[in-house]
């Protein structure tokens, strides 16, 4: 799916699968006209097309899609989110969703607590950079506190604030070590939200018969769109995320199929 599904020609929807346009319809019906900042960022297919020029479509593609973006913006009002946490940057557009829903909540820039009201940890100086430079241009770099450097250790650096979405979006292999950070150090708000996103990755869905954790000799299922072995350690590894998550008395977990897989995780009461 393209990464704007509200701008579909009628070729787009002529040629797509029954999916496919099921998909550009409910992006096309999210779009609202009766909210400010508007759904759809009006610099986002800027980033997008930036990214592409800088870094080639295969890597773009990491970005959230529009549909995405609203997705997301819709929890934070559903949540009355404050305060959002990624663990992955890229070139911004997830912030920049995330601000503008942000902004429709009433947050200001510069809160009381003198936190930023998003917090954005990546490990690439290239990609925070390119996010800190569409931030700018999308009028938001006020909201967003860039933190360039390893995840756990900015992570520790954070212990003691509080967010009420975290948004994980970074390492792979490492996503489980991120979940347990933030639910061991408080970082999680009563009634916040943990979305983990590519959880149902071409290279996950293969080991929906294999149990967790996954032996050495396990054999996943032999489905020709997931046959790039160097990434069977990525669908591994969030497999038994995903496994880990669904077993773990602390929260509740529903994965949404759209895309590569959604995972929205709460915590249920006394955690």
């Amino acid at each position: 799916m393209a990464f704007s599904e509200t701008t579909g020609t009628s070729d787009d929807y002529e040629q797509a699968s029954a999916d496919q346009l099921r998909m550009f319809y409910a992006a096309k019906a999210s779009v609202n006209t009766n909210v400010d900042p508007p759904s759809v960022p009006s610099t986002i297919g800027d980033v997008h097309a930036d990214t592409v020029a800088r870094h080639g479509e295969r890597v773009a593609i990491m970005a959230i899609s529009e549909y995405q973006g609203m997705l997301q913006s819709f929890l934070v009002g559903l949540l009355g989110a404050r305060r959002v946490l990624e663990i992955g940057t890229f070139t911004g557009a997830s912030a920049i969703f995330f601000a503008n829903a942000l902004k429709r909540n009433g947050v200001a820039s510069t809160p009381a607590n003198g936190y930023k009201p998003i917090v954005s940890l990546d490990i690439s100086p290239k990609f925070a950079q390119t996010a800190r430079q569409n931030f700018v241009k999308a009028g938001i770099s006020e909201y967003v506190d860039v933190v360039v450097g390893d995840a756990h250790e900015s992570l520790n650096e954070l212990v003691g604030q509080t967010f009420d979405i975290v948004f994980l979006d970074a390492n792979k292999e490492a996503y489980r070590a991120y979940y347990d950070k933030i639910i061991e150090s408080k970082m999680l708000a009563k009634g916040g939200l943990i979305i983990a996103d590519n959880t149902a990755f071409d290279w996950v869905t293969p080991f929906i018969n294999v149990s967790a954790p996954v032996a050495e000799d396990a054999v996943p299922l032999r489905v020709p769109y997931s046959s790039h072995p160097e990434l069977l350690d990525m669908g591994r590894a969030l497999h038994e995320f995903n496994e880990y998550v669904r077993q773990d008395p602390r929260s509740e977990v529903v994965m949404l199929p759209l895309f590569t897989g959604i995972s929205l995780i709460r915590l249920l009461p006394d955690n």
